[in-house]
């Protein structure tokens, strides 16, 4: 029987599939002996002979070996002179870092403290006609107005004193009172309404001198034009804010006094020192949180809500640091008023004392000494002061643009204004503008 596998073992499977015929009988297997003994070498023979070995001869000469000469000479060798010195090893910056530009007053970037106090003090070095001159015009009148206001009230309320009968002092004693305690409360509008007006100007200042620019006061008061009365309108609210909250405490106090009795007394003086120091921690609260209104006024030219809504929302989260950058300036001015004023007062005295020795009071010359020290002590208060309110308003200004570095990258809006003028680009941009502002 065949097999229809066509895959099979070679050899014996191949003899299987042969087909059998029956003249031919199969080969027989080849005869399987017993295996040769271990132990016994076999036998291969003698070894062929190869013969004698080959005679090779005498080995061949080649000759003498080639002359080359004497070697060349290819002169002395090249002089290279003394080793060239490269100095001491440069210390800079990584490579592929560039520092942020500067193009002005600040490098643009977010600032440190210190970039902002020297940067406060190089606006009134940078510019000094526009900065200090107007500064001290500002200062100057509002000296003038407050010292006569202040003397014509005086005079009015010592008069009415003295000129009434004994028996009506008291009645007219409140309204004294009343009037002296306005005659106070003058300088310190005019000081409200002047430093907002001279924030105002000088944020415009601050902010030309950010990208490399200067300003005149002419060209300050064109830009600021149409945005006046939104910042007088912000001095007003702060003027009414604080009449209201004196007029409370005020208010209160006077009632308790005019009851007549200690209890009433003291219960008066301990609400006027409470009251007062609630008004103050309040003012330094809402100060700071709005300080940024005549800023966002002036460059963003917003409406007044929306410069007040601007300003709370730029301070958030960052009222110490604008409290506490505000509050150092303050110190720093206030001493440097109290130092520059220090050395007059003492020559006052002393002159007081060499004109009239014997201290008579109804002396001329005594009371003229006096007068004349005071007012140059006067005037070198202005004149601190006026350096002063140029400092503080480009410190609060400086705060504005750091806070819209940090929150807004207006760094990159102002490098772009920088380039798009340095290629003559005759349409530029105003990089503080608010999207969508009048």
């Amino acid at each position: 029987m065949s097999e229809n596998n066509p895959w099979a073992t070679p050899g014996r499977d191949a003899d299987e599939r042969r087909p059998q015929d029956p003249g031919h009988a199969a080969p027989a297997p080849p005869p399987v002996g017993p295996p040769a003994p271990l132990g016994q070498p076999t036998s291969f023979g003698p070894p062929a002979s190869f013969g004698p070995p080959q005679q090779f001869g005498p080995p061949q000469s080649f000759g003498p070996p080639p002359q080359f000469g004497p070697p060349q000479s290819f002169g002395p060798p090249p002089q290279f002179g003394p080793p060239q010195s490269f100095g001491p090893p440069q210390v800079g910056p990584p490579p592929g870092w560039a520092p942020p530009p500067k193009p002005g007053l600040i490098p643009l970037r977010p600032l440190t403290l210190g970039d902002m106090l020297g940067a406060a003090f190089r606006v009134f070095r940078r510019n000094p006609r526009t900065t200090f001159g107007t500064s001290l015009l500002f200062s100057l009148v509002s000296f003038v107005v407050s010292a006569a206001i202040t003397a014509g009230v005086a005079y009015v309320a010592i008069d009415r004193v003295t000129g009434a009968l004994p028996q009506n002092r008291d009645a007219i004693l409140p309204g004294t009172v009343a009037g002296a305690i306005g005659a106070l409360l003058v300088p310190l509008f005019l000081t409200i309404a002047t430093q907002a007006i001279l924030q105002g100007v000088f944020v415009l200042e601050t902010s030309h001198q950010v990208v490399g620019e200067k300003m005149r006061l002419g060209g300050l008061l064109r830009q600021a034009r149409g945005r006046i009365w939104a910042l007088i309108g912000w001095v007003f609210l702060l003027m009414a804010a604080t009449v209201v909250g004196l007029a409370l405490v005020g208010g209160v106090v006077t009632l308790l006094v005019l009851i007549g009795n200690p209890a009433g007394i003291v219960s008066g003086v301990l609400v006027g020192l409470v009251g007062l120091a609630g008004i103050a921690v309040v003012a330094a609260w809402i100060g700071t949180k709005t300080s940024l209104v005549p800023s966002v006024l002036l460059l963003e030219r917003l409406p007044l809500r929306g410069a007040i809504a601007r300003s709370w929302r730029l301070t958030r989260h960052s009222f110490w640091k604008t409290f506490g950058i505000i509050a150092l300036v303050a110190v720093i001015v206030s001493a440097a008023s109290s130092v520059a004023s220090a050395p007059v007062s003492f020559l006052s005295q002393i002159g007081g004392g060499l004109v009239e020795p014997n201290g008579s009071v109804g002396d001329t010359s005594a009371i003229v000494t006096y007068l004349v020290a005071n007012l140059v002590g006067q005037l070198i208060t202005v004149v601190i002061g006026a350096i002063g309110a140029v400092v503080q308003a480009s410190t609060i200004a400086l705060l504005y643009i750091d806070l819209r570095i940090r929150r807004e990258a207006l760094d990159l809006e102002l490098v772009r204004y920088v380039e798009l003028r340095a290629h003559g680009t005759s349409q530029l941009p105003d990089p503080y503008r608010t999207p969508g502002a009048p």
